[in-house]
């Protein structure tokens, strides 16, 4: 990939995340999954359950310090919308239980280059970049088995991003 296609992916994601900052005209229990796609564009991911509604996930990263679940009845119109880079989102992923898709459907894909697999320790690494509550740059992990896919633990670490003062946020 060239630096001018890394550059442009990089900026379209970063204004992605930045134009789900507000939802615009978008109004759960009124907008449509229509609306949703013709505003914010395809998701990086779209989950369907048995009854017909859906989650679809919007991330915000490499740049940015979100992820928004979209979700829709099974009439197509929207329920809610949550931003779900956050404590008490992290806060549900339980060790030796929560499998690599719960945790997909909790918070969305991490950034892919972001995600490293240590051989030594059969161990693979999803890792998000979040405003703490101290509105810090920060970055979320979450450790798995690589055998069983089940979580192992998770941490978070300030994101000092080369810079000695971990810099200010905004989600």
């Amino acid at each position: 990939m060239s630096l001018r296609t890394t550059l442009a992916a990089v900026c379209l994601a970063g204004l992605s995340a930045c134009s789900f900052h507000s939802l615009g005209n978008l109004k759960p229990g009124t907008s449509s999954v229509s609306d949703v796609l013709a505003t914010f564009g395809p998701p990086a991911m779209r989950w369907v359950n048995t009854d017909g509604s859906m989650q679809l996930a919007y991330p915000g990263g490499p740049a940015g310090f979100t992820t928004h679940m979209v979700f829709v009845a099974p009439d197509g119109v929207i329920e809610r919308v949550e931003q779900v880079l956050d404590q008490a989102h992290f806060s549900q992923i339980e060790s030796g239980k929560s499998s690599q898709e719960d945790v997909l459907r909790l918070l969305g894909p991490s950034f892919p280059a972001w995600t490293v697999y240590f051989e030594a320790r059969d161990e693979l690494v999803w890792e998000w970049r979040y405003c703490d509550a101290w509105w810090k740059a920060a970055k979320f992990d979450v450790l798995f088995d690589g055998t069983t896919g089940l979580v192992r633990s998770t941490y978070s670490l300030p994101d000092l991003d080369g810079r000695r003062i971990v810099p200010s946020c905004s989600p």
